[in-house]
């Protein structure tokens, strides 16, 4: 098993700039893929990024592109996703997501993932 927790959700202007980070604990080694998704309220779960293993590929969405840089510490079993630049429609909640298979994959599509955080509120306010 993969257990995930987000941190650093919360309240920003728009124009600002946030930092979510997701800890990842137990079996650890498993993990190939990560991805952050987001859901707003009334809407479905959406793809935001995504990162290899290595996390030498990365991945987002049009949405988002240019504005947030995913990261990944393997060492840490930390990941992190550095948001700038934010707009009201960024307001959701994040989630993060770990994919234990090997080999291609989707990194947008929610069943390339395996393990899922609880999620963090991100609120922005116009």
């Amino acid at each position: 098993q993969v257990q995930l927790v987000e941190s650093g959700g919360g309240l920003v202007q728009a124009g600002g700039s946030l930092r979510l980070s997701c800890a990842a604990s137990g079996r650890t080694l498993r993990i190939q893929a990560m991805g952050w998704f987001r859901q707003a309220p009334g809407k479905e779960r959406e793809f935001v990024s995504g990162i290899s293993k290595n996390g030498g590929s990365t991945y987002y969405a049009d949405s988002v592109k240019g504005r947030f840089t995913f990261s990944r510490d393997n060492a840490k079993n930390t990941v992190s996703l550095q948001m700038t630049s934010m707009k009201p429609d960024d307001t959701a909640v994040y989630y993060c997501a770990a994919g234990i298979s090997s080999g291609s994959r989707w990194y947008d599509r929610t069943t390339s993932y395996d393990y899922w955080g609880q999620g963090t509120q991100v609120t922005v306010s116009s």
